[in-house]
């Protein structure tokens, strides 16, 4: 069995890192502040991190600067493979964060509008460097949908069929974010993401929910996820990643010893 890995997640808005929940929005302050992204990934390298994902929350082509150079910076310092995504539109997009250090770069909302995007971006620079992040909401006990803009969009797409059809256009990863669960720490959404595991011969990164180290063992073992992510029970002291990394192994879930610490 291949290893699972651990993937603390930096949302940064204005340059800084934040922690919402449910997709809480800036405006309508639903954003806590946490502190300097190059700070805290330079924690998470030290505690054995796998990867570390960075999604820019923000969009102006000021802010989008700001995230080139905190990329730059946590680069030039860590020695994990980094994803970069938020407000990727365009292959020069993914590119400029490819050059400034990013392995990885994720798309969501522009791949929804642009199926294409996700072709073209495979071709020039590789499957494996092509992440499409999805956002799915339960609207019955069977069915998600996908929203984009942060739970702002109806695409009128049912999740598990756009996570198909995103790796056939090339998709190296999928993200998958459970809206109803995000920043709740009540559990991954165990379901979606077996149920996309099963369907996609890609790996699968469950996003939303993580609120102690049982619901990681779980949506490992249960949810048949590759990679877990989280951010509030990392950013806030509650678990290191190596808690995470010892916990897993003594439930027999095999993680990368070269990058456990304790």
């Amino acid at each position: 069995m291949l290893a699972k890995r651990v993937i603390p997640c930096l949302d940064v808005h204005d340059g800084q890192v934040t922690r919402g929940v449910q997709f809480g929005k800036a405006e309508a302050g639903g954003l806590r502040n946490v502190g300097d992204p190059v700070d805290l990934a330079l924690r998470y390298n030290a505690q054995g991190a796998d990867e570390m994902v960075f999604f820019d929350i923000t969009a102006s082509a000021h802010e989008r600067k700001t995230m080139v150079e905190v990329i730059e910076r946590v680069a030039s310092q860590c020695f994990m493979p980094l994803t970069v995504g938020g407000g990727i539109q365009t292959l020069e997009d993914m590119g400029r964060m490819l050059l400034a250090g990013a392995d990885k770069v994720s798309i969501n909302s522009a791949a929804i509008a642009n199926p294409d995007l996700i072709r073209a971006g495979a071709e020039k620079y590789g499957s494996q460097c092509i992440v499409v992040s999805i956002d799915a909401k339960r609207i019955a006990p069977d069915r998600w949908v996908v929203r984009s803009r942060g739970d702002r969009g109806e695409t009128g797409m049912e999740a598990i069929d756009w996570a198909r059809k995103a790796v056939a256009f090339g998709a190296g990863e999928i993200v998958l974010n459970s809206i109803d669960a995000d920043g709740t720490k009540a559990g991954y959404d165990l379901e979606i993401t077996r149920r996309v595991s099963e369907e996609v011969g890609v790996p699968v990164v469950a996003s939303g929910g993580a609120g102690n180290l049982e619901h990681m063992a779980e949506v490992l073992e249960q949810g048949k996820a590759d990679a877990v992510l989280a951010a509030s029970i990392f950013h806030f002291g509650e678990y290191t990643v190596d808690d995470v990394k010892v916990f897993l192994e003594k439930r027999g879930i095999p993680v990368r010893r070269d990058r456990l610490v304790a």
